[in-house]
């Protein structure tokens, strides 16, 4: 959640350095860390191919519990 925060820009400093922390000691957030910065380009780069692309909230349900199933959350 702390990294989903710190990409929206709304992470207050003390989250910050407590995602810090917890990424020097996570292996398995690192790596997931790793995986969000490769879908967060991915998108950028479809958003700025296509200006209107329209999910629906089925499409973006489909989305999150696909990213919690891979997590095994």
């Amino acid at each position: 959640m702390l990294m989903e925060k710190r990409n929206a820009n709304t992470i207050s400093r003390r989250e910050n350095l407590q995602l810090s922390v917890h990424l020097k000691i996570c292996k398995w957030c690192r790596a997931y860390e790793v995986k969000l910065k490769i879908l967060d380009d991915i998108l950028k780069r479809r958003l700025a191919q296509k200006e209107n692309i329209e999910m629906n909230n089925s499409e973006i349900q489909y989305f999150k519990d696909k990213i919690l199933e891979k997590l095994d959350l």
